[in-house]
């Protein structure tokens, strides 16, 4: 017989070696390199102009290939392992579970039935086994690896409602703390949940979900008629690293019958230190937990997890067997992952997971834990003795907030501009990369530790930097203050009988343009109310914007007496504005009439459209949510 003819995308055994070569001494020259700093941008224009071109028909050498990516693609971009990236989650790998990523890709493998990948899923199976043990989950619960806490989130809220309810319906409810990763969002919105089926719950004290908050909630819902589903919450908030009160939060759920599940993505790993355990006492009882290996466990991108207590109820939302996969039908023993997810073909995130915990042992990775758990807490012991610095949120896992003292700054708007320019100096310095949040309403440089490549004098050096870098003023005009007006006069059938230079007497509407004034009148009508009337009910799912005209309404929360809201000032723009995906809060109090009032009303999805037509409206709502949502 004559040779095989080769194909031309076939390398050589040695060509395979070469190339194999060549791409491990470019990516070890590219992760030691210690000049190159957390951070580097580029503009659109230069990167087209860099990397801008047709689809070559002919083939170039695979030599030029990797030295494009070199000099070309890899520079550009976030270094996750750089000593000072703290800004968002930091993403640093190990280069064990690197090469297990490559085997994975290099074999191709299939990682969905078990006909086809036997070692492989027994990898995933392993590995799933020490996550469980890990967080205190029983022998018996499932779980699959997915491509990270969105997937997780998702896969958890779809088996939450096929085990729960089956097909979606009207009345179904879930809930999430204001501070739960917007993956929640979309995958309430992309499971078919309207904007009135999720409520939005404001945190407490150290950014933490009130249980008698959750509560409250779930108790209108169900006085209105409705079926209370879904509960997530933080197990490691992005924001602050806060974990909400797991355990009484799971006692609520196990009383109502609504499904618990924890967002853990970020701290779930923290349970293999004695700190982290503490911190997550009751994620054992959650129905469901995500986990991000990608995150505390050091892992290469893609790689998340989510974990079901009852071990059927994964297989039951997610199994489908068509006829063209009949040959794959696993034996009772046996496992498809793809039974268990969203995913039929799938790769293998489990290998190295596996090839890295197996290299380096459990221990190293508890130890660059704690490090990490340590370190934020040097951070904050360095902005308590700072002379500038204050704390916004106290280290939490590996996460501390804090600000600077601008006490030259002439309002809030210039102290955040003068912040933004510190956080960019920062950046330029090569130094650090930090980034940013909002707390209460107040901008706060956020520091999130969790690099085993961080040192202390890394640390120390941040926050030096930020202590005392130089910042030049940056004035900007004052924002309108909000003073009640008097009311204005009625029109027929409920229309506002209004001119645009009476509605521009009103704050919230005071340098709008004619035409922006005619979309907020063409967007609004008139509510009438007599003494006692309720307008607003806490806990509701109600969304409507109330600005008072006339009388007043007497605001409660829990029953308690909060405030008196008289002409001109806004009901309900906590409630009313967008959280995220089209979602807001639950009504956060009460409003009754204490006398006779006249409102103007702007329902939901018009208050969503104009704050975006109209920034300077968006504005004033929010600072008025703001500093409304956390009045004690």
């Amino acid at each position: 017989m004559g040779a095989v003819p080769r194909s031309a995308l076939q390398l050589t055994a040695e060509e395979m070696r070469e190339a194999g070569y060549r791409t491990v001494d470019m990516l070890v020259r590219h992760l030691t390199d210690e000049e190159a700093p957390p951070i580097r941008r580029a503009t659109v224009g230069a990167m087209q102009e860099l990397l801008g071109r047709a689809a070559a028909e002919e083939p170039t050498p695979f030599a030029e290939v990797l030295a494009g990516l070199e000099g070309d693609v890899l520079p550009y971009r976030a270094r996750g392992d750089h000593p000072g990236f703290f800004a968002f989650i930091s993403y640093c790998g190990t280069w064990p579970g690197a090469l297990g990523d490559f085997i994975a890709s290099a074999a191709n493998v299939y990682a969905s039935s078990w006909m086809e990948s036997a070692g492989p899923s027994q990898v995933e199976l392993e590995v799933l086994g020490w996550f469980k043990e890990w967080i205190g989950y029983p022998a018996s619960a499932t779980g699959i690896l997915v491509s990270g806490g969105s997937a997780a989130n998702m896969t958890a809220l779809a088996c939450a409602r096929e085990a729960l309810v089956g097909p979606m319906s009207d009345d179904l409810v879930a809930y999430v703390p204001d501070q739960a990763h917007s993956s929640l969002a979309r995958a309430a919105r992309v499971l078919g949940f309207r904007p009135d089926q999720v409520r939005v719950l404001p945190v407490g004290q150290g950014f933490r979900l009130d249980p008698a908050t959750l509560q409250r909630a779930i108790t209108a819902d169900r006085t209105a008629g409705r079926r209370p589903l879904f509960v997530s919450v933080s197990g490691g908030s992005t924001n602050t690293g806060s974990v909400d009160p797991l355990a009484e939060i799971a006692a609520v759920c196990r009383e109502e019958g609504v499904w618990l599940h924890v967002d853990a993505a970020y701290g779930a790993f923290a349970a293999l230190t004695e700190r982290g355990r503490e911190a997550l006492v009751g994620l054992e009882l959650a129905d469901s937990v995500t986990l991000d290996p990608h995150k505390w466990l050091y892992q290469a991108y893609e790689c998340g997890c989510v974990l079901v207590r009852n071990g059927t109820l994964l297989r039951r939302a997610f199994e489908i067997t068509p006829d063209y996969l009949l040959d794959a039908v696993p034996g009772e023993e046996e496992v498809n992952f793809s039974d268990l997810g969203m995913q039929l073909s799938r790769t293998s995130h489990a290998i190295k997971v596996w090839t890295s915990i197996r290299t380096f042992g459990v221990a190293a990775f508890r130890d660059a834990i704690d490090r990490s758990i340590d370190q934020a807490l040097l951070a904050q012991r360095l902005i308590e003795e700072s002379v500038t610095l204050e704390i916004t949120s106290p280290a939490q896992l590996g996460v501390v907030c804090f600000s600077r003292r601008f006490e030259e700054a002439e309002g809030e708007h210039e102290s955040d501009a003068m912040h933004e320019e510190l956080i960019a100096a920062l950046e330029r310095s090569g130094i650090a990369f930090i980034s940013s949040t909002r707390l209460r309403g107040r901008f706060s440089m956020r520091m999130c530790i969790m690099n085993f490549t961080t040192r202390d004098e890394d640390v120390a050096a941040t926050i030096d930097f930020l202590a005392n870098e130089p910042v030049a003023r940056h004035p900007s005009p004052p924002p309108a203050v909000f003073e009640p007006h008097v009311a204005l006069e009625r029109g027929w059938l409920g229309r506002p009988r209004v001119s645009a230079d009476e509605l521009r007497l009103l704050p919230l509407f005071s340098d709008l343009d004619d035409q922006q004034v005619g979309r907020v009148l063409a967007a609004s009508s008139e509510r009438t109310c007599v003494k006692g009337d309720a307008i607003v009910v806490e806990g509701d799912g109600s969304r409507e914007l109330y600005i008072v005209l006339e009388g007043e309404a007497a605001i409660t929360r829990g029953g308690e007496p909060v405030a008196t809201l008289g002409a001109g000032e806004p009901i309900g723009e906590i409630a009313a504005l967008e959280w995220g995906a089209g979602f807001g809060y639950a009504r956060t109090a009460s409003a009754t009439a204490a006398s006779a009032v006249r409102a103007l009303v702007i329902p939901a999805g018009r208050v969503d459209e104009l704050v975006r037509e109209i920034p300077a409206l968006g504005e004033r709502l929010r600072a008025i949510a703001r500093s409304r949502l956390h009045r004690p």
